[in-house]
C-alpha cells in the first residue's frame, strides 16, 4: 500500500485527487480507509473527480443514472451492496457531498482535472475541475503556484519528468496496468518534492 511507502504522520495533510469510486472491485473499501484514518485524526482533504461527480448526479435518475453505471457504477454500487446511489449509508453520502472542487495551500493548487484559464475566473469552472484535459495555464491568472491534478492517466516517465515545471499531473493509471509505462499509483510529498511510486499489483 503507498501509505505504507509513506508513512503519513498525523502532523501530515494528504490531499486525495479524487476518482476513488467505479475503478475497481472494492470502491467502499477505498472510502471505509479514508473515513477510518480520518476518523484515527489523520488529515485528509479529499477533492471531488468526475466519477464521483456521475454518482451524485445518478441520483436524478434516467440517463445520469445510466451514464454512471456505463463508467464503471454497477461495479461501485455492487462493493457497497446497494442498487442505488439513493441507498447508501448516510456517511457514504455525506463524505462524497463534502469532496471539494479545488483546494489552495501555499503556492500549491490541488484539481482533480485542471483549470479551464479561458474563463476570466478559472476557479469558478466547477465542470473543468473535474473533467478538462490539455490546458494551457496562464500564470497572468495564477501566479507562480503550482497545479498537481490527476484525471489524465499518464505513463511514469512524463510524471516523474513533467513536461512544465508548474504542472504535474499525478494520475499513472494505476487500473491500467496492460497500458505501457501506466499501471502505477502516486504520490507526491511536497516537503522535498520526493515521488512515491507502487506498481498496481492486484
Amino acid at each position: 500500500m503507498i501509505l505504507d511507502e509513506i508513512q503519513i504522520k498525523k502532523s501530515d495533510i494528504i490531499y486525495c485527487i479524487g476518482d476513488y469510486i467505479d475503478r475497481g472491485p472494492d470502491s467502499k473499501g477505498v472510502i471505509d480507509l479514508i473515513l477510518d484514518l480520518r476518523k484515527k485524526g489523520y488529515q485528509l482533504r479529499t477533492l471531488r473527480g468526475n466519477h464521483e461527480q456521475l454518482m451524485l448526479d445518478s441520483g436524478n435518475g434516467g440517463q445520469s443514472r445510466l451514464n454512471w453505471y456505463l463508467n464503471g457504477g454497477d461495479v461501485t454500487l455492487k462493493s457497497f451492496g446497494v442498487h442505488a446511489y439513493k441507498e447508501l449509508e448516510p456517511k457514504y453520502k455525506d463524505f462524497f457531498q463534502r469532496t471539494r472542487y479545488f483546494f489552495q495551500n501555499g503556492r500549491y493548487i490541488f484539481v482533480h482535472a485542471g483549470l479551464n484559464f479561458g474563463r476570466v475566473d478559472p476557479f469558478e469552472d466547477k465542470d473543468s475541475m473535474m473533467w478538462i484535459r490539455n490546458f494551457t495555464v496562464d500564470k497572468q491568472k495564477i501566479g507562480d503556484r503550482i497545479i498537481i491534478h490527476g484525471h489524465t492517466p499518464t505513463a511514469l516517465d512524463e510524471i516523474l519528468n513533467p513536461p512544465r515545471d508548474n504542472v504535474f499531473n499525478i494520475d499513472g493509471g494505476c487500473v491500467y496496468r496492460d497500458r505501457l509505462g501506466q499501471g502505477h499509483l502516486i504520490a507526491l510529498s511536497l516537503n522535498d518534492l520526493e515521488w512515491f511510486v507502487v506498481q498496481n499489483c492486484e
